[in-house]
């Protein structure tokens, strides 16, 4: 989990530049346009679909199957055993 807090910082900083640099294209009205648009849109919506992948389903699923895993280990130890009787 740790992992992903370390990754905010540097993923938030490449969608934002990538999406900066994007925009303008999206907005323009000059020669060819139409084609650079429809290179930046999928761009766009790759970049926030893996930055929500990255920060909140990845995370999510990790502790999901880390938590199985200790669900797991924790049936397989063997019960504790009491005192014996006096």
């Amino acid at each position: 989990m740790a992992g992903a807090v370390e990754r905010v910082l540097p993923k938030m900083m490449t969608l934002t530049a990538v999406i900066a640099g994007l925009l303008p294209i999206l907005w323009s009205h000059g020669t060819d346009s139409e084609l650079m648009q429809r290179i930046a849109v999928p761009m766009i919506g790759g970049m926030v679909s893996s930055t929500l992948l990255t920060l909140i389903v990845i995370p999510a699923v990790y502790g999901l199957v880390q938590g199985w895993g200790l669900e797991r280990t924790r049936q397989q130890l063997p019960a504790p055993v009491g005192r014996a009787a006096e």
